[in-house]
């Protein structure tokens, strides 16, 4: 690719690698009778979407200007889940919104009449008490996590009106830790799965990373479906869309010597584009660089990258 032509600042996606995540993750669909939709927060280049449209059925959304998002760039209605719904937003959500997910029992009671009223399919979060991912930052499931309803404060039966169940407890896994949380779920929840319409099985399955096992996941999925014949599964991978199918743009405005430290100033910013890089953290691979732990390694060529804010 001839990046001189391209300005910088600027996200680039490869069409073709784009293309070709989708058609994996469309495959999944098909072969495992499973509905995958796109997670905003994961991804959102909406110039894409009606590529994505092609391959997905919608999207779901975490925001009120998510929502609006989804509607106005994909022209489905979202299915919406927050952790709690500014009462200023929710009658704007509720309009672009087929499914609303809630996230304790203190919303849905706050909501619920006028939900139903608007004819939305409504369920709730559940935190599954259990987790494979290692930060604790993006673990939901730990003690203190705001996210998700545990099983003893819920009853034998679905509260009245919800017909879906959500959980996402995943980042960045396979499908084999999916299998395991999902043993966990079923440990708790069998009963009220079994209660619901809908079983929306959040993100964080990276279905397009080179070393994930699709036929794997299309088996564990199909042998969850024998077990509740009444769920309609739901995805919504985010990362998995768009998983190296591009770069960020960006060059070098100066290189400042900091006592003794060369740190190359790039013209964008880190918490904005890569916030990860500071939360997670990851470290943003380079192209034609080279890791300075490696022993081929030039100290007097080595850089700290740092951006504008």
């Amino acid at each position: 690719m001839n990046f001189d032509a391209i300005p910088s600042p600027c996200y680039v996606v490869e069409q073709a690698k784009l293309r070709a995540n989708l058609e994996l993750l469309q495959r999944v669909q098909r072969e495992a009778g499973v509905e995958i939709i796109l997670a905003l927060k994961g991804y959102s280049l909406y110039p894409t979407f009606p590529m994505v449209k092609e391959y997905l059925a919608g999207a779901t959304a975490s925001s009120l200007h998510e929502a609006r998002l989804v509607v106005e760039e994909m022209g489905v209605k979202s299915h919406t889940y927050c952790v709690a719904y500014p009462e200023q937003d929710f009658e704007e959500i509720m309009g672009y919104s087929s499914h609303l997910t809630f996230n304790s029992l203190n919303q849905w009671n706050q909501y619920r009449e006028r939900a139903l009223a608007a004819g939305i399919s409504c369920g709730l979060r559940i935190n599954p008490q259990y987790s494979e991912v290692e930060t604790d930052l993006y673990n939901p499931a730990i003690p203190g996590s705001r996210l998700g309803i545990t099983r003893q404060q819920l009853g034998d039966t679905l509260p009245e009106g919800i017909e879906g169940l959500h959980f996402h407890a995943l980042c960045e896994n396979d499908s084999h830790t999916l299998q395991r949380t999902l043993e966990a779920i079923e440990s708790r929840f069998a009963d009220l799965l079994k209660q619901a319409k809908w079983f929306n099985m959040g993100g964080g399955h990276l279905m397009t990373r080179k070393d994930y096992d699709p036929d794997h996941l299309i088996g564990l999925l199909k042998d969850f479906k024998s077990r509740y014949p009444n769920l309609n599964i739901i995805m919504e991978p985010g990362s998995a869309i768009g998983w190296q199918t591009g770069v960020l743009r960006s060059s070098v405005l100066d290189v400042i010597d900091s006592q003794g430290v060369q740190v190359a100033v790039l013209d964008v910013s880190v918490s904005n584009p890569m916030p990860d890089c500071l939360e997670m953290p990851y470290k943003p691979k380079v192209l034609g660089a080279m890791d300075p732990k490696s022993d081929q390694a030039v100290p007097e060529r080595t850089y700290k990258l740092g951006g504008l804010t």
